[in-house]
């Protein structure tokens, strides 16, 4: 089995972080995050895996190189046009005789996928879908299945006051198809899974099922809200991913007070700054009586003294003034300045 994750999106809804810095690769935990799905893929025994790349592709590249850093071998396919969640799909595995397994590029899981994969053989599925269980589905169109597994419907988005809580499962961006699945994408055209596809599938009888994350994480990254919630979730152990040294070479000063944070390598902490469930970049530079909880800082990234922030993404190389203030939901692109006392 092959893979292949769908990572041309310019990222709209993560800006402004992703205007210089292409979603596949925006940093989790220090770590480039499409790592963590090459991960997931090694670890299932899937090492060869194709990137359908589209918006920055040679940034995407540079990044994770030939694969080989991370176990697995990449090849880059970069769409002619906008194909589509499917129709990408079908651009980058044009002759495969062999099943696909599809991944979103901004789905962060702790999923195994071989047990996905398994259960897909067990059923001689031609298509199985993953999903995930919400608290709140108004944001996400719905799957229905039967008792027996297998898929019964896609409804739209619920609206406000109409949920009646079940079906509660939506698409996790997770697919597994074979190859008598793939003529129903159209070749050289725009075409969707949920739209276009899956109807297609359900109208024709495809043998076509749900594998429900019960037992797992999972995430869209896609926003800066979720981004962030998706670092405190690590933090807090919510997920299952290995934190490994939380703090790299750093000068820190022995009356800074580091709680349950993630620091990078060569920062610079001075005198009673305070850093508690956050992640700082390599390279950040914290001055004294600074105050960060619950944010995220990326690489070469000044705060000067008495600076608080909480609830925060700031970008790659930005300064935020002495005494300033960025109270919770505040993103901010790479090189920004906040002015001193200022409040965002």
């Amino acid at each position: 089995m092959r893979a292949l994750i769908l990572a041309g999106g310019k990222g709209t809804r993560l800006r402004p972080l992703t205007v210089y810095t292409p979603k596949p690769v925006v940093p989790v935990l220090n770590r480039p995050f499409l790592t963590y799905q090459l991960d997931l893929l090694r670890k299932a025994g899937i090492t060869d895996v194709t990137l359908s790349l589209s918006y920055q592709p040679d940034k995407i590249e540079d990044v994770l190189g030939d694969g080989s850093d991370f176990g697995v071998k990449l090849n880059f396919v970069t769409e002619p046009s906008a194909l589509g969640t499917a129709g990408a799909v079908r651009f980058a595995i044009e002759g495969a005789s062999e099943p696909v397994l599809v991944l979103n590029g901004d789905i962060l899981t702790d999923l195994d996928l071989s047990t996905m994969v398994q259960a897909h053989t067990d059923r001689k599925d031609q298509i199985t879908i993953a999903l995930t269980r919400v608290e709140d589905p108004t944001k996400y169109g719905l799957v229905a299945m039967n008792s027996d597994g297998s898929i019964e419907s896609f409804i739209e988005k619920p609206k406000d006051g109409t949920f009646d809580g079940s079906p509660n499962t939506i698409n996790a961006g997770i697919y597994i198809l074979e190859p008598s699945a793939f003529d129903l994408i159209p070749k050289g055209a725009n075409s969707s899974f949920e739209y276009d596809v899956f109807p297609k599938a359900l109208e024709q009888g495809l043998a076509f099922s749900g594998y429900v994350l019960d037992d797992n994480y999972w995430q869209d990254i896609g926003t800066p809200e979720s981004y962030l919630s998706a670092h405190l979730d690590i933090l807090s152990g919510k997920a299952g991913f290995a934190l490994g040294d939380r703090t790299d070479s750093t000068e820190t000063s022995p009356t800074a007070y580091i709680e349950n944070s993630i620091i990078g390598e060569g920062c610079v902490i001075k005198p009673n700054a305070k850093i508690i469930d956050s992640v700082l970049g390599p390279g950040v530079h914290v001055e004294e009586k600074v105050v960060i909880e619950n944010s995220v800082l990326w690489a070469h990234t000044r705060v000067s003294s008495f600076a608080k922030i909480r609830g925060s993404v700031v970008g790659k190389g930005c300064h935020v003034g002495k005494d300033a203030e960025l109270r919770a939901g505040s993103v901010l692109g790479d090189k920004a300045m906040i002015p001193d006392y200022s409040v965002v």
